[in-house]
């Protein structure tokens, strides 16, 4: 994991499109936020939150929610860019996302970037970043995202 990419104008940002942003550090997905995460969007489903049950279901493990492998996109992004000068930043939607692999009990995860797409918007700009997220030992990524930020001058 290195420092995070610093960009401090919207020129800088669109220098970069296409360019990788490298790695975050390493995140554990661990049962107790599998479960918060199933208490706050009352999803239990017993592939997430039973552990017992999930031993004899396909993965021989209980699996995060799909959603909270993409909830931790906004943990993550600090660590691969920061764009100083600004206002204030906000998650500004999704354009697509993909789930190509499951998220064990006890995975650790990291994600990676890549800009995508630049535009200024009134007031600021806007910024598609590719995310990759993956599992570490996993030979396809668990989450494939292109999330869409603005960023407010």
């Amino acid at each position: 994991m290195g420092q995070p990419r610093i960009f401090t104008s919207v020129g800088e940002l669109k220098d970069a499109i296409g360019e990788d942003l490298g790695t975050t550090g390493w995140l554990e997905v661990d049962q107790k936020r599998i479960d918060l995460f199933a208490d706050a969007t009352g999803d239990h489903q017993w592939i997430h939150v039973d552990p017992e049950k999930a031993a004899q279901g396909p993965f021989g493990t209980t699996i995060a929610h799909g959603y909270l492998t993409l909830s931790l996109i906004p943990s993550f992004t600090p660590e691969l860019l920061r764009v100083e000068g600004v206002k204030m930043g906000v998650n500004y939607g999704v354009n697509k996302v993909r789930f190509p692999s499951p998220v064990p009990v006890g995975s650790r995860l990291r994600a990676g970037g890549r800009i995508a797409e630049v535009s200024e918007v009134p007031g600021g700009a806007q910024l598609v970043v590719t995310i990759t997220v993956e599992r570490e030992g996993g030979d396809k990524p668990v989450c494939v995202a292109e999330t869409v930020v603005r960023f407010y001058l």
